[in-house]
């Protein structure tokens, strides 16, 4: 091959101008005797071309020699560059193209402008020889990057307008949400990228307080303390903030819902009347010192201690050993106060667990005596947060400041509760503080669904690889991989939104009877909707190949923020232990209370499942009419949940009988507890995400496309567990094969939909940020 056919970087303006007629011709990689006769002919006329140029031109023709790749991407990119210059509404031929380029290559001249009008003619003569060529050929073969796709075109030709499905996921709290982002798009918090913690932590700073001023940070404390006394507001608007600045999320979490949280939630009039209006406004800072170095899952087992001294009624607040020292206190180096988490000890005797408002910084910002802070540093995200570690050297605080709403210290000096039970009295404080793992899941399912919705829209504009060379190419999203990679995720996140939802109704109308289900199904959705954001965000990063490693296209932030999400308000593993543990409590306490009649009862189950469910018939069935109807995919979520409960309880039974500790049975069925909770938190998504559904009107435009969303997220599901279900005689193999189809189906068939779906999650572009997606 001549060397005239590399790569070359010094074309003639003459060779340029013929590049778009070369480059269509070759487009298919072959060249037939038309296309050489024709190219041969005319261009042994063309004056622009020198002999040089004509040398080049015949052995570019010859069809035994193409061009190599390189050379070939060349000529496109040159093709591109000149239709970059044509405006998005004007047809081009190829051999305007060409004019552009042999201008451009002489330097643009205006003098010869004319000249190379005068040759478009004759660069037309020789475009006329090949085949399949029309006016806008050159936009397949050298597409302009916006015009790769429209997306307002792909979501109006969507079965339903993203609004109604905007309005089915705000339902009643569509005001507080619109009134969050707006605030959010303002000037002000205009994103910026601050690799200096500090400086990253002040502009933070002065977020959070601009929420508070805009009564953002008080909606959950009583109106006479500036809020609304609304939970379900302020939740809402936390996963709004989701939408913007996880570092800002979560500092504005740690003022206004954890530090304000405790002083509401665990203290009493006087504490309310003292520290509450100025932290609803951001005025008095203050943080949660919970977690310890030594203790972080294991709250009981915290070392800080409070004794009490009678003689000046004062609390001793110490940390005993380096271990008892507080780790990852967000807002430590900015705060005032602390709540801090401690054994109360009175008269040598502990109490327990209790909280203690502690100072730690005086109005100048100086940290006070006994008070040792110290900066954790930088992180692998949230560096908008400023974590820092605590510890306490014999620091003297009144006895007012115990947060005592559940215990506190008499006049005389002794410890009194209205809960005698200690373990109840844990219980029950901690339960007050569930509306962490109410929130902090809202707002890793907004990092989610950004994600989700940078990834489609990016799909749906993309252009790669093309069936015809003289067409566009194909939009990535057509591609049934691409499909299969995020539609299915895109179905969960609506259906994982419904289960957070419902948990966030429980929550703000419970009772003190509903708090232990609500405990169990808090620790459950938080671990799987966090654990689904972290799969969600790297998936979505490597669907949008290259272009989605930029740090403007915010998958960077995005992973880096959400990874603690796993990790905070409880650890996600530990949080399944401790909803298995729940869901065997209810196990055995149904068996206890309800005697033989539980025993016939949960047969009477079995049965009916063999009879109805696992038949040799039902096991086998593959239509679709049966895999998309709820009665095979909800019952197969209810079997798999009861399932794993009941035999989990049967291994540990068994275990125990065997002369295993309850503990040393526990490690031995840990595995199975974390399966038998994700299975119990999947059926409960399911059941919610249906009855959501089943609550819309026939009417409403989103009611099919959700119906059809669910079923994609129930089938993936299933799809998911299948070795679970064939190893436990659920489905047979063919069934498995037929529900793996059954998904590819509606992937396709949610395709039309899915930038609609996307755009339901009500993002506005200007809280979106990435360049791919806009």
């Amino acid at each position: 091959m001549g060397a005239d056919l590399q790569l070359n970087t010094q074309l003639s303006p003459g060779i340029q101008a013929m590049l778009p007629i070369l480059y269509a011709a070759w487009a298919d990689r072959h060249l037939d005797l038309k296309e050489i006769h024709a190219l041969r002919k005319r261009a042994a006329k063309l004056d622009f071309l020198s002999d040089d140029d004509k040398g080049i031109l015949l052995r570019w023709s010859d069809p035994a020699k193409p061009p190599t790749r390189e050379v070939f991407q060349q000529w496109q990119s040159l093709g591109r560059n000149a239709a970059e210059q044509l405006p998005a509404d004007k047809m081009a031929s190829l051999a305007e193209l060409g004019s552009i380029l042999g201008h451009g290559a002489e330097g643009k001249d205006p003098a010869r402008a004319g000249y190379w009008a005068e040759q478009t003619v004759a660069l037309l003569e020789i475009e006329r020889g090949l085949g399949g060529v029309k006016e806008d050929t050159y936009r397949g073969l050298f597409p302009r990057y916006e015009e790769r796709a429209k997306l307002d075109e792909v979501i109006e030709a969507a079965s339903v307008d993203p609004k109604a499905l905007q309005a089915v996921l705000d339902g009643e709290y569509a005001g507080i949400l619109e009134k969050t982002k707006a605030i959010l798009t303002r000037p002000a918090f205009e994103r910026k990228t601050l690799r200096i913690k500090e400086e990253y932590r002040n502009q933070v700073l002065e977020w959070t307080q601009i929420l508070g001023k805009e009564g953002i940070g008080a909606l959950a404390f009583p109106k006479e303390y500036g809020g609304e006394d609304d939970m379900g507001k302020y939740a809402y608007a936390f996963e709004a903030l989701g939408y913007h600045d996880l570092s800002l999320t979560i500092k504005a979490g740690v003022q206004f819902g954890l530090w304000g949280g405790a002083v509401a939630n665990l203290g009493t009039r006087r504490h309310h009347d003292k520290y509450l209006s100025a932290t609803g406004t951001a005025e008095l800072l203050g943080c949660f010192a919970m977690t310890e170095t030594g203790h972080g899952s294991n709250v009981r087992g915290l070392e800080t201690t409070a004794v009490y001294d009678p003689q000046t009624k004062e609390l001793i607040v110490h940390s005993p050993s380096i271990g008892a020292g507080k780790e990852y206190i967000g807002n430590a180096m900015h705060s005032r106060m602390a709540a801090v988490f401690c054994q109360l000890i009175v008269n040598g005797e502990s109490h327990g667990v209790h909280a203690v408002v502690v100072p730690i910084r005086n109005e100048a910002g100086e940290v006070l005596e006994g008070i040792r802070v110290e900066d954790n540093g930088y992180k692998l995200g949230l560096n908008g947060v400023d974590n820092g570690r605590l510890w306490f050297t014999r620091v003297r605080v009144p006895v007012e400041n115990l947060l005592d709403k559940f215990g506190g210290i008499s006049e005389q000096g002794t410890y009194e509760s209205e809960i005698q039970n200690p373990s109840r009295r844990f219980f029950t404080m901690l339960g007050t503080l569930v509306g962490g793992r109410v929130c902090v899941p809202r707002a890793g399912m907004s990092a989610a669904k950004s994600a989700l919705a940078i990834a489609v829209r990016y799909g749906l504009r993309r252009r790669q690889f093309a069936a015809d060379p003289l067409k566009a190419e194909t939009i990535i999203m057509d591609y049934p991989n691409q499909q299969r990679r995020l539609i299915p995720l895109v179905a969960k996140a609506y259906a994982t939104q419904f289960g957070l939802d419902y948990l966030l109704e429980r929550y703000v109308d419970r009772t003190e009877e509903d708090m232990r289900e609500i405990e169990a199904m808090a620790a459950g959705l938080k671990s799987y909707a966090t654990w689904f954001a972290t799969a969600a965000i790297q998936e979505c990063r490597e669907a949008t190949g290259g272009k989605g490693y930029l740090a403007e296209n915010r998958f960077a932030d995005l992973k880096a923020d959400t990874d603690i999400f796993t990790t905070f308000e409880g650890d996600n593993t530990v949080l399944m232990q401790l909803l298995a543990k729940s869901l065997l409590a209810d196990f055995k306490k149904a068996f206890k209370e309800d005697g033989n009649f539980a025993v016939l009862k949960y047969m009477g189950q079995r049965m009916q499942t063999i009879v109805m469910e696992q038949n040799a018939f039902t096991v086998r069935q593959t239509d679709r009419e049966h895999l998309t109807a709820r009665s095979f995919y909800q019952q197969a979520f209810e079997f798999r949940s009861r399932r794993l409960t009941s035999t989990l309880a049967q291994r540990l039974q068994a275990y125990i009988k065997g002369g295993k500790s309850a503990y040393e049975a526990g490690l031995r069925c840990q595995t199975h507890m974390i399966e038998a909770a994700e299975a119990y938190v999947e059926a409960l998504i399911l059941d919610k995400a249906l009855a959501r559904v089943d609550s819309l009107d026939r009417a409403n435009p989103a009611r099919s496309v959700l119906k059809k969303t669910i079923q994609l997220f129930a089938l993936h599901t299933i799809e998911g567990h299948r070795g679970w279900y064939l190893e436990s005689g659920y489905i047979a193999a063919n069934k498995s094969k037929a529900i793996r189809k059954a998904v590819d189906v509606l992937c396709a068939e949610l395709r039309p939909d899915v930038g609609s779906l996307v755009d339901g999650f009500g993002i506005p572009d200007g809280l979106l940020g990435a360049p791919i997606a806009l």
